[in-house]
């Protein structure tokens, strides 16, 4: 699950990073209030999909599962934010 997390927290630090001139806090918190936050954690989140795959393709289960895992917490992250929107 950290490994996952750890990817989607990168990718979306380096897509904020390329995507914005403001900084990494500023930019989040603008694509917050602007309602893109979560579009922005599914783009970074899609990441995990090879990563999933390679790791089904190397019999990996427990470290797949575990993709899945923080892909579920992602999905919640994403409804919670378009709730609250």
């Amino acid at each position: 699950m950290l490994s996952g997390l750890l990817w989607a927290g990168a990718t979306l630090i380096l897509m904020t990073f390329f995507l914005s001139d403001y900084s990494i806090e500023e930019s989040l918190y603008e694509f917050y209030l602007q309602n893109r936050l979560s579009g922005l954690i599914s783009i970074a989140a899609l990441v995990n999909l090879p990563i999933f795959f390679l790791a089904l393709r190397k019999n990996k289960y427990a470290f797949a599962s575990g993709i899945v895992g923080i892909s579920l917490v992602l999905v919640l992250v994403i409804a919670f934010l378009k709730i609250n929107a």
